[in-house]
């Protein structure tokens, strides 16, 4: 029974304030009466010589450590993914965002969005590198619905329908392609491979995948996922 009291002792350290506490649950009373004196019964603890299921000194300070700060880097990491605890139900587009958010966020996905929209009467539309973005916004507002996400002058792509004015942008991701026979291409810097962002084009590349979204938020909206392969 002792022995399993060590391990549960082990697993539950946040619940002593000190190591000595700690060594004074180990300690019965048995164990004063015969040393007369408890600082000298948990020396004893302490040497090992009542078994090995305990921890030392330096063992407890680590664990206490570990316990303390595991919660705290599993809570700062849910609170960067901008989208935890809410509802889209009625927003398709922030809906998709969601879903995609940690796996962007994370390396594991890379992800372009299309939007074409009105934007103070002018209609513009551009190509958005969604991790770019992640990493130089906060997303926040956008998930909070007080702000709507449209292409800047900065993202991969941005054309001003009215102006006839265009303008194209390496991301640390991508690189545009737009001098191109089949039409603006993004190469992932990573594995080298482009998609085509060509509506009519029957897929846009290897590991890409194209998702046409029906939402009344945005004129229109193409969300190109592309899934990088690592070289072993």
């Amino acid at each position: 029974m002792e022995g399993d009291g060590g391990a549960s002792y082990e697993r539950n350290v946040l619940e002593f304030q000190s190591y000595e506490e700690y060594l004074d649950q180990q300690v019965t009373a048995e164990d004063v009466f015969y040393l007369e004196d408890p600082e000298h019964a948990r020396q004893i603890v302490e040497l090992g010589y009542k078994g090995k299921d305990f921890l030392t000194r330096e063992e407890f300070e680590a664990a206490r450590k570990a316990a303390s700060e595991g919660p705290l880097r599993r809570k700062k990491s849910l609170e960067t993914i901008c989208s935890v605890g809410k509802r889209f139900d009625d927003s398709p587009f922030l809906y998709a965002l969601a879903k995609r958010e940690e796996l962007v966020r994370n390396g594991k996905l890379s992800t372009i969005i299309f939007i074409r929209d009105v934007v103070k009467g002018q209609e513009v539309s551009g190509y958005i590198d969604y991790g770019h973005r992640l990493k130089v916004e906060d997303f926040e507002p956008y998930f909070n619905r007080k702000k709507k996400l449209l292409p800047k002058r900065s993202d991969l792509s941005h054309y001003n329908w009215k102006t006839h004015t265009l303008y194209y942008n390496n991301s640390s991701t991508f690189q545009v392609l737009a001098d191109n026979e089949v039409g603006l291409l993004f190469k992932h810097k990573r594995d080298r491979k482009t998609i085509n962002v060509d509506p009519k084009a029957p897929t846009p590349g290897d590991n890409s995948n194209r998702t046409i979204l029906r939402t009344h938020e945005y004129t229109q909206v193409t969300l190109y996922d592309h899934v990088t392969r690592r070289k072993n």
